[in-house]
C-alpha cells in the first residue's frame, strides 16, 4: 500500500512539474519536441492540447518536426479525432509524407481502414510520393477490409514505385492477402522475395494457420527449422503449436515442446500458453496441466487455456476450482475467463455457482460482451431456468448470430420448438446471417413439433438462401423429422438421397423411429448398420430388443441382450441427480443407500396410489431387465421416479423440483411426472440426456412428442 502511494505521489509531482515549467518559460522548437516526447509516457490529452497551444502562441504551428510529432502525440493519447483536426486544419506546406505515414498508421490501428486508404489516396492527389514506411503502413488497412481488391490495386502501386523488393513491404503485401483469405498470392509473394526475414516466414506460417491449412503451416516451419541462419522465434512456435493442435498431431508437437526448450522459448508465457493449448486440444490434459504448474509466469490467457481445457475433457468442476484459483491469486477475469466458466457451470447444471458469476460479470461490466451474454444464456438454459436465460437475451444490446443461436437452441430444449421457430424468424429479419449450428436447433424444433413443410423449406433455404452446405447432423434431423411422423419410407429415400455418406446419427434417427412405430423389418436393416459403425453403443441394441419385445418375440431379444454380453457391451446405468441446500444426491435404479430411504419409498407408494387414482396404467414396455410379471414394480423404482420422491419429502411446499438425468427419460416416468405435477401442485423440470421437459398442471412442455 506505502510502495502504491509512493508511486503515486511521484507521478503526481512529475506532472505538476511539467505544467509549472511549461507555463513559465517560452519555449524553442527543440525544447517544445522535449515536452512532446516527455508528454508521450503519461499520453495525457490534456497535456497534449497545452502543448499544441504553446506551438500557436508562439507561431511554430508550421513547423514540420513538431508538427509530425503532436500529431503522433495525439493518437497516443487515444484521440484520432484530435489528430484528424489538427492534421486538417495545418497549412499544406507543413504537411509531408512523415505527417500522412503516421496518420495513417494509427488509423489503421484504431479500426478505420477505409479512412486510412482515403487519406492515403489523398496523398497522392496532393503531390506527395509514397516511401516504403507508408505502403507497409496502408497494406495492414487493406488487410483489415478483408477487400483483396483493394490489396491488388496497392500490390500493383508498390510494383510502379519499386518497393517490390524491400523485405518488409513484401512481408505487408504478405500479410496482407493472408487476411484476406488469398492464400495462393501470399504464396506467390514470398516466393519472389529476394530476401527473406524470419517476419515473412512468420507471416507465411500464420497465414496457412488463419486460413485452416494447418499442415501448409506445419510444412513451413520444417524449412525455417532446417535453415541454420534463421532460428524460429516464439512467433514461429506460437503458430506451429496451434497447427499442431488443430491436427491433433500430438506426436510433432511433442517434439516441437523439446526443440522449443531447447531453444529457451518456453520461459515465454505466450509460448507456453499456445503449448499447453496443443496439449489440451490433443487430450493430453494431464501434459498441460504440468505446464500449467511449472514454475514460469501465468497470465490471464495461461488460466483461460487451463479452463478450457478442464471444459474440453468434461472435467467442469475442476474447471470452476480453477476460476476460484485465478480470482485468489489476484487474477482479474477477462470475457473468455468467464465465458469458459459458464460453460462448465452450464455442464453441471450449477445454477447457484453460474448466478454468482453472473453478477460478478455486471459489476465488471461484461455482460455488454456478445460471448458472455450469449453463455450466460446456454447457463440459465441448460441449468433449466427458461425466464432468465430468455431476460439476459432481452437486455443484451448488441445481439450477434451466437446470441440469437443460443436462446433458439434453449427455447428447443425446453421443449418451446414453436417459439425457437418465432427467434429464427425475428433473427432473419433483423438481418443476422445464420450459420450451420442455427440450423440444427432450428431444423430439430421442426422434428419435435411435427412441422414437415417448415423443416424442409429451412433446410433447402441453407444451399439456396443462406450458402450453407448441410452436414450430418442437418441431415440427421431431416430423418428424425420423418420419422417423428411415421412417413418412415420417405426417410429411408431421404437416407438413399444424400450426397455424403449418413453416420451413426443418422441412422439412429431412424431407428428411434422404427421402435416408436414398431417397425421391425426396417428396424432389424437399420440396427446391422448401426452394429457395423458404432458396435460399442449399448443404446442400439436396447432399441432392436425393445422393438422385438413390442411384437411378443422374447427369444429375439434375449438373442440381442446375449449379443450385447458377448461384445462386451454394457447399458450405462441410469442415474438421477437432484440439488437440496447446496448438496446434490444421486439416486440410481432401485437405489437404497440413501439414509432416508425408508421415507423415500413410503412416499413412493403413496405417489402410486395417487396417480392410478388418476386413471395411471403402468406402461410396461418400458420395464427392462424384470422378471415376468414384475414389470410394473420395477417401473417405480427408476432413479428419476426416487429422485422425485426425495424431493417431493425435503423440499419447501410450491417449490420446484429439478431433476437431472444421464439417460432419455422413459415414457412412464414421463406420465407419472404429468400426473404428479398436477396432484401436488408443482413445477417439475427434468433435463435427461436430450431436452427438459417442464411439467405442470399435468402438462409437459413437450407436449408428448418427444
Amino acid at each position: 500500500m506505502k510502495l502504491g502511494f509512493l508511486l503515486r505521489q511521484y507521478v503526481i509531482s512529475r506532472r505538476s512539474k511539467f505544467a509549472v515549467q511549461f507555463h513559465e518559460y517560452h519555449h524553442s522548437p527543440d525544447q517544445l519536441n522535449s515536452v512532446i516526447n516527455n508528454a508521450s509516457q503519461f499520453k495525457n490529452l490534456k497535456h497534449a492540447t497545452q502543448i499544441h497551444t504553446q506551438i500557436i502562441t508562439a507561431n511554430y504551428a508550421s513547423h514540420p518536426i513538431l508538427f509530425n510529432n503532436l500529431l503522433l502525440l495525439y493518437a497516443k493519447c487515444g484521440s484520432i479525432h484530435h489528430s484528424l483536426l489538427f492534421f486538417t486544419s495545418t497549412p499544406r506546406a507543413s504537411i509531408n509524407v512523415v505527417t500522412f505515414t503516421t496518420l495513417i498508421t494509427y488509423l489503421s490501428r484504431f479500426n478505420n481502414p477505409f479512412l486510412a486508404i482515403s487519406y492515403f489516396n489523398r496523398m497522392r492527389c496532393t503531390g506527395i510520393y509514397p516511401n516504403n514506411y507508408t505502403f507497409s503502413a496502408v497494406l495492414p488497412a487493406c488487410a483489415h477490409t478483408n477487400l483483396v481488391t483493394h490489396g491488388q490495386q496497392l500490390h500493383a502501386l508498390v510494383y510502379k514505385h519499386g518497393f517490390d523488393t524491400d523485405t518488409f513491404v513484401a512481408s505487408a503485401l504478405l500479410d496482407m492477402y493472408a487476411k484476406c483469405g488469398s492464400m495462393s498470392l501470399a504464396q506467390k509473394v514470398f516466393d519472389e522475395m529476394p530476401h527473406r526475414n524470419l517476419v515473412s516466414w512468420n507471416s507465411l506460417i500464420v497465414g496457412f494457420l488463419k486460413n485452416n491449412l494447418y499442415n501448409r503451416a506445419i510444412g513451413i516451419f520444417r524449412e525455417v527449422v532446417r535453415q541454420a541462419s534463421l532460428p524460429p522465434d516464439q512467433v514461429s512456435f506460437s503458430g506451429v503449436f496451434a497447427a499442431c493442435a488443430a491436427v491433433v498431431d500430438m506426436d510433432f508437437g511433442k517434439q516441437l515442446h523439446g526443440n522449443g526448450l531447447k531453444r529457451g522459448l518456453l520461459v515465454l508465457v505466450y509460448v507456453k500458453n499456445s503449448l499447453m493449448d496443443m496439449y489440451n486440444k490433443c487430450r493430453l490434459f494431464d501434459d498441460a496441466a504440468k505446464l500449467f504448474h511449472a514454475d514460469g509466469e501465468r497470465d490471464v490467457v495461461t488460466w483461460n487455456v487451463m479452463i478450457m481445457g478442464c471444459v474440453h475433457s468434461e472435467h467442469f468442476e475442476e474447471a470452476c476450482s480453477y476460476f476460484r484459483a485465478m480470482k485468489r491469486e489476484g487474477i482479474l477475469p477477462d470475457e473468455a475467463s468467464y465465458s469458459s466458466v459458464l460453460h462448465a457451470c452450464a455442464s453441471i447444471a450449477a445454477l447457484t455457482q453460474g448466478t454468482l458469476i453472473h453478477n460478478q460479470i455486471l459489476k465488471l461490466g461484461h455482460v455488454k460482451n456478445a460471448c458472455v451474454s450469449s453463455s450466460l444464456v446456454m447457463m440459465y438454459g441448460k441449468c433449466g431456468n427458461l425466464f432468465d436465460a430468455y431476460r439476459v437475451f432481452e437486455e443484451t444490446e448488441h445481439r450477434n448470430v451466437v446470441c440469437w443461436t443460443a436462446m433458439i437452441a434453449v427455447c428447443h430444449q425446453h421443449g418451446c420448438a414453436n417459439e425457437a421457430i418465432g427467434l429464427f424468424e425475428d433473427m432473419l429479419k433483423e438481418g443476422i446471417v445464420p450459420e450451420h449450428i442455427t440450423f440444427v436447433s432450428v431444423l430439430s424444433a421442426c422434428s419435435h413439433t411435427g412441422q414437415v413443410e417448415d423443416g424442409f423449406r429451412y433446410f433447402n433455404s441453407m444451399t439456396n438462401v443462406h450458402n450453407i452446405e448441410p452436414g450430418l447432423e442437418h441431415y440427421a434431423c431431416m430423418v428424425d423429422l420423418l420419422g417423428r411422423v411415421g412417413r418412415l419410407d420417405e426417410a429411408w429415400k431421404f437416407i438413399e438421397s444424400m450426397p455424403i455418406k449418413p453416420d451413426s446419427s443418422t441412422w439412429g434417427a431412424l431407428l428411434g423411429a422404427c421402435g416408436k412405430y414398431g417397425n421391425l423389418e426396417m428396424g432389424r436393416e437399420v440396427a446391422d448398420k448401426l452394429f457395423e459403425l458404432e458396435p460399442d453403443n449399448p443404446g442400439n441394441y436396447v432399441l432392436l430388443s425393445n422393438i422385438y419385445l413390442r411384437h411378443g418375440m422374447l427369444e429375439k431379444a434375449n438373442e440381442v441382450r446375449q449379443l450385447m454380453g458377448i461384445k462386451g457391451v454394457r447399458k450405462e446405468i441410469g442415474c438421477s441427480w437432484i440439488d437440496v441446500k447446496n448438496k446434490t444426491f444421486t439416486f440410481t435404479v432401485n437405489d437404497r443407500s440413501h439414509s432416508r430411504t425408508d421415507e423415500i419409498y413410503e412416499m413412493l407408494q403413496k405417489l402410486k396410489e395417487l396417480v392410478k387414482k388418476r386413471g395411471y396404467a403402468a406402461e410396461t414396455q418400458f420395464a427392462t431387465n424384470s422378471a415376468e410379471g414384475s414389470e410394473e414394480q420395477s417401473l417405480w423404482y427408476h432413479s428419476e421416479k426416487l429422485a422425485l420422491a426425495f424431493g417431493l419429502l425435503v423440499l419447501p411446499a410450491g417449490s420446484p423440483v429439478r431433476i437431472k438425468k444421464n439417460l432419455r427419460t422413459c415414457g412412464d416416468c414421463h406420465t407419472v411426472m404429468k400426473f404428479a405435477s398436477e396432484i401436488f401442485q408443482r413445477e417439475i423440470i427434468v433435463r435427461d440426456i436430450n431436452r427438459f421437459h417442464r411439467f405442470t398442471n399435468g402438462l409437459c412442455s413437450c407436449r408428448d412428442y418427444w
